[in-house]
Order: structure tokens, then sequence, then C-alpha cells
């Protein structure tokens, strides 16, 4: 490996997003930079200036222009920070959401169009290629949390989730296959027939891999949402992945127009009951039960959106 090798790759990458990009105007009618921008807000868990600053490694004053205008055209909202008064936090509306979405959609599409010419036997290759490039480059840095991104399912990542719930609950409570019964009809039902407006799953995503999920559904209960199967792979623990999927989970139930949202879990699962109780979720029942082998001790939580929302 030479600098010149590095240097050709380079060349050849950068004529391939460009003719992603500028080709099919990818990112109109904003600036690669402005798109950026709007998906870090989207996605990232800190929103404040600073933050955005120091992980894009943008000029303040460029980064203030591209605010403004944003501001003007409605698609953020500025205020001061919840962790520090001094900082400014910058949020986006339901517009910036909106546009936000379909940024990224687009260049969902045009990747895939892109991945339609690999044959399917060598994306496994590609993929592991990709994860090697970053993992060598990095320098075997630790993951951080502004190193997740939660998106929407991708095709495959549904079945990850039935996979992956049946894999960890039998490693770390010895469940059977009951349990991966369960999350296999809870995903097919979903799969089959979802109203997205009110319905939704969020895959959480570290270097080009899955690593947690959660759903949020309609329950039979009028005004009122369920979330179910909060996971996060352990490899990614510690990153806050958890937190975020509920606080996911919350904002769509709430934006949603539901009254309330509601939860079905096990007193076994520690670390998940402390986050649903960090949100404000409280215990309204629980029962004993015999269920994926074990003897369980299962609970319902509640949280009243209205009542926080105020």
């Amino acid at each position: 490996m030479t600098v010149d090798d590095i240097r050709s790759f380079n060349r050849f990458y950068t004529r391939l997003i460009g003719a992603l990009d500028y080709g099919r105007q990818l990112y109109a009618p904003y600036t690669l930079t402005e798109s950026r921008v709007l998906y870090e807000l989207a996605h990232s868990p800190r929103t404040d200036v600073a933050d955005l600053r120091t992980g894009l490694h943008l000029d303040a004053g460029y980064l203030t222009r591209i605010l403004n205008k944003f501001e003007t055209e409605g698609l953020i909202e500025r205020g001061p920070s919840e962790r520090d008064p001094r900082r400014r936090r910058i949020r986006l509306t339901a517009r910036g959401r909106e546009t936000a979405d379909l940024l990224d959609e687009r260049a969902r599409q045009t990747v895939g169009a892109l991945l339609a010419g690999v044959a399917p036997d060598d994306r496994p290759r590609l993929a592991e290629a990709l994860r090697t490039v970053r993992t060598l480059l990095s320098g075997d840095r630790a993951p951080r949390p502004e190193d997740v991104v939660l998106r929407e399912p991708a095709p495959g990542d549904l079945g990850w989730i039935v996979q992956r719930n049946a894999v960890l609950y039998a490693a770390e409570y010895g469940w059977n296959v009951e349990y991966e019964g369960l999350v296999a009809r809870i995903v097919a039902d979903f799969a089959e027939d979802h109203d997205p407006r009110a319905e939704r799953v969020w895959i959480a995503e570290l270097d080009g891999a899955p690593v947690g999920c959660v759903m949020c559904v309609r329950d039979e209960a009028p005004g009122t949402a369920r979330l179910r199967l909060l996971l996060v792979d352990p490899g990614a623990r510690g990153l806050g992945i958890g937190d975020r999927l509920v606080t996911a989970v919350v904002g769509f139930a709430r934006g949603a127009g539901y009254r309330e949202l509601v939860l079905w879990t096990n007193d076994v699962l520690t670390t998940a009951r402390r986050i649903y109780q960090r949100h404000g979720f409280v215990l309204v029942a629980e029962k004993p039960h015999r269920s994926f082998g074990q003897d369980l001790v299962g609970q319902d939580w509640r949280l009243d959106l209205r009542a926080r929302a105020e």
C-alpha cells in the first residue's frame, strides 16, 4: 500500500460520488454541506451549535450562515441549551424534518441504484471491505455516541430484529424458542400491515451494522401507542443507544397525537426498566407468569404523554 494507491482510490471515489450527487441533483436545492447539517440535526443526539461545529469541522461563521438560512426557511428553531444555558440548542421543525427525510430518501434511492449493479453474492464482500477501511483508518478508535445513527429499517433489518432478539435473550436469560416465536409474530404483523403515520420501527446503526432496535405500534386501547422490542447489542452498550431509542419513540408517539404510551416487560430486564423510569414511565401492574421456559414477573408500564407535554 502506497500514498499513490490511496490517492488513486480517492480520485475514483470522489468521481463516483460526484456522479451520484451533481448528475442527479441529489441535494438540490441545498449544498452538500447544508444537507450534511440537516442530516446531523435529524440523527445526532447532540444538537448544540458547538457540537455541530466540532462534529462537522465547520468554520463558525459558515455554520452560522447556514443556520440563519435554515431558520429563515422555517427548517429549524433555536433556543437555550438544556445542558448549558450559555449554549444554543437547535431543533428541526416539522418542515425541517420533512426536508431532511426527503434528502435522506433521495440518498438511499441513489445508493440503492448503485448497489443494484453489484451482484448479491458480492455484497457481503463489499460490506466487509468498507468496514475494514473504517476500522484500519480510524486507528482502532473506540465508538462514540455520535457514531450511532437511528434510521428506518432497510430490507433484512426486520429479520435481524427477530434473529438478534432470539440469540441475545437465549444467551443472557435462557429464554427458549417460544420468545423467538413471539418476536416473529410482532415483526410479521408490523411488516404486513402498519400505518407509517402512526407506527414506526427504528434501527440503531454503528459502522454500517445494526446494533439496536425499537418499535412503536398502535395499541388496542384508543389513543394509546405501545413500545415494543427495545434491544441494544452487547457490543454497543454504554453509548446511550437505549435512551435514544426510547426518546425517539416518545417523541414520535407524542407527535402522532397519542395520549399515552404503554409497554410490557419483565422484572429481570433491569437496564431497560431504568431507561423507562428515566423517561417518566410508571409501573402500573405486575404479575408472575411462566413464559419462554422461565418463571418471570411481567410488568406493565405507562407514560402519560399529555402530562409530560405540559
